[in-house]
């Protein structure tokens, strides 16, 4: 049913421990695994060694996030798409929850709880960024995050982070993917926005739950940040002042 999507920065280590997670679900879910190396690494853990199929597909030069699940998806045979990082890890089945809650409300995307190592739930449902929330958050004034708890409802969210979506095949076709002029970061905001405009809802199970050992490249590296700050630049000149209405057509 499921093509898991996974792309390694050097992060071999990483994919094996998700690798092994999955190896723990039911089998009938996933259809198959495909791991995209990034970069050059030798791989830890060996393809073959799973009760499911897993490809590896090494990339001759880097690409950006939407690129590279672009092009996964392209091969992809499952009838859900999931979109995956490395440093998530899968204390519970999150899938069947997932699957049953997008039927039921016909969503466009859906993502879990994600939580960190110590339990804490993360800021990865979020308001879409404007002008004058960012200037809040600057100050320190709140980053729009959606207040839930353990085991509330699903709800319709306008933004869930990259690191686990799962969409329906035919409506991540339906809006072509990711747009790969976002090389990193807002590439998760923007298509959510897409899904939204297109009539297609996003939502959050928070019954359903994975853990995320965040690594928050962009406030160490130099790079990272100039990558932030050119996705936000280009978010912002995209959706200015065309956000979708994500109220009254949330919830069938």
């Amino acid at each position: 049913m499921i093509t898991i999507s996974i792309v390694s920065h050097g992060q071999s280590a990483l994919v094996e421990q998700l690798l092994a997670d999955l190896a723990k679900l039911d089998m009938s879910m996933i259809t198959e695994v495909l791991v995209t190396l990034n970069i050059p690494e030798t791989i830890v853990f060996k393809p073959g060694d799973y009760p499911y199929p897993v490809s590896v597909l090494r990339n001759t030069a880097a690409m950006g996030f939407g690129a590279n699940h672009n092009a996964v998806f392209r091969q992809a045979k499952g009838e859900w798409f999931c979109v995956m990082n490395p440093d998530i890890r899968l204390p519970d089945n999150p899938f069947p929850i997932l699957i049953e809650e997008s039927e039921r409300h016909s969503a466009g995307a859906i993502g879990p709880m994600v939580v960190t190592p110590g339990g804490m739930i993360e800021d990865s449902v979020r308001q879409f960024p404007v002008l004058t929330s960012l200037v809040a958050k600057l100050f320190g004034y709140g980053d729009g995050r959606y207040i839930f708890a353990a085991g509330d409802e699903t709800f319709a969210a306008n933004w869930v982070a990259g690191m686990f979506m799962l969409f329906r095949t035919g409506d991540f076709r339906a809006i072509d993917g990711f747009d790969e002029a976002f090389f990193l970061y807002y590439e998760d905001v923007d298509i959510c926005a897409r899904l939204w405009k297109s009539g297609r809802s996003v939502l959050v199970c928070p019954k359903a739950r994975v853990i995320h050992n965040a690594q928050r490249s962009s406030r160490r590296n130099l790079r990272y940040m100039k990558w932030h700050a050119l996705s936000l630049a280009r978010y912002l000149y995209k959706h200015w002042g065309r956000l979708p209405r994500t109220t009254g057509q949330q919830m069938e």
